[in-house]
């Protein structure tokens, strides 16, 4: 039987006594970003919600590299086939990046990078030298664009200098860029996708926006707020009735119907006007069918705290890895119980409906 199989089926029938191993270990490594996106909570100072306080609300601002280390010594114990992923806040500003990269090099873990690619082209030679495995660069449009929603008038172009140095001194390192979708570069995406279409990427991502109206947030907590309450999230600038869907779909279809020399694919996949419809302005609607992140991933932030997922899931203590191993926090009691309650319940809580985990 296939390993997609058993997995399936234990995450169904036996979601309390999880068999496998996480598939990536995320890193909160500090709480701070060098831009001001109009789309993110970060960005916009909503330091309220859970979205903010998972990548900024913890102490100290930079992860100790002695953490980091632990972390990768128990990835190297436990799960030698997991993936580190530096996510958060900004890792590139990160101080210890080169030396936790060049530490999980030697321990032989695979890592990853997200990023907003501000300051890549003077970070390049070391995350090249650093064994770094993936690149995954977050861009919003073309320049114009993404300068305007990024609050900065060079953040685009300082992305493609970056990726260019990348590129001349490895033209092997995988790089995937991805594309939140807005009301500020609906008509722009088919734009960005041709920019690229002669770099060797290896996928580029639209994603539609992740939000939770304080409308949805409320339900949930009717139910939830004594376990897991929610917050209203990436709503504070972000008005989904901008939204152009009617333009939006046709640039899917462009998009879908031109050849490009690397997948292009959109998160969810939505074939239809109507399913926009459906996705921006009936966030009650529950569109995928569970959250696959809760048995494949943990984030554990800057001070040691872990959570389910990643910074977009409830603030849910999992455990510390200052007090305990890896191991034992992805066997928690508390993360079993989070398991267990979602596939009860669905495979998806009320405010988990527009989470890219779920898709």
């Amino acid at each position: 039987m296939q390993l997609r199989t058993l997995k399936k089926i234990n995450k169904k029938y036996l979601p309390k006594n999880y068999l496998f191993s996480p598939e990536w270990i995320v890193l909160g490594v500090n709480n701070v970003c060098n831009l001001h996106c109009k789309m993110c909570d970060v960005g916009t100072k909503t330091l309220e919600t859970n979205f903010a306080q998972n990548l900024i609300g913890t102490h100290p601002i930079n992860m100790p590299l002695e953490l980091i280390q632990k972390t990768i010594d128990h990835m190297a114990t436990y799960y030698p086939n997991s993936k580190l992923g530096y996510a958060f806040t900004e890792p590139l500003v990160y101080p210890h990046l080169e030396a936790s990269l060049l530490y999980a090099k030697n321990k032989n873990i695979k890592t990853s990078i997200t990023t907003n690619a501000l300051t890549l082209k003077q970070k390049a030679k070391k995350l090249v030298e650093s064994g770094l495995g993936n690149l995954f660069i977050s861009l919003d449009g073309p320049q114009d664009i993404h300068n305007e929603i990024r609050g900065h008038k060079k953040s685009f172009q300082k992305a493609i200098e970056g990726i260019e140095e990348i590129l001349s001194l490895n033209p092997e390192l995988p790089i995937s860029i991805f594309c939140v979708i807005t009301e500020w570069n609906i008509g722009h995406l088919k734009t960005l996708a041709d920019y690229f279409k002669d770099y060797p990427l290896q996928q580029l991502g639209f994603m539609h926006t992740n939000f939770t109206p304080q409308r949805i947030a409320d339900g949930h907590n009717e139910l939830w707020a004594n376990i897991y309450p929610a917050t209203a999230s990436n709503v504070e600038e972000v008005n989904v009735d901008n939204f152009d869907l009617g333009l939006l779909f046709e640039e899917i279809i462009a998009i879908k119907n031109n050849n490009y020399r690397f997948p292009v694919t959109f998160s969810p996949e939505i074939t239809s006007k109507e399913k926009l419809e459906e996705f921006y302005h009936q966030p009650e609607k529950i569109i995928g069918k569970m959250c696959n992140d809760v048995f494949s991933n943990i984030m554990i932030k800057s001070d040691g705290s872990v959570i389910p997922a990643h910074g977009r899931c409830y603030n849910l203590t999992l455990g510390n890895l200052n007090e305990s191993s890896l191991k034992e926090i992805w066997n928690s009691s508390v993360l079993k119980k989070f398991r267990s309650d979602l596939i009860t319940n669905g495979g998806l809580l009320p405010a988990c409906s527009r989470c890219c985990s779920a898709f």
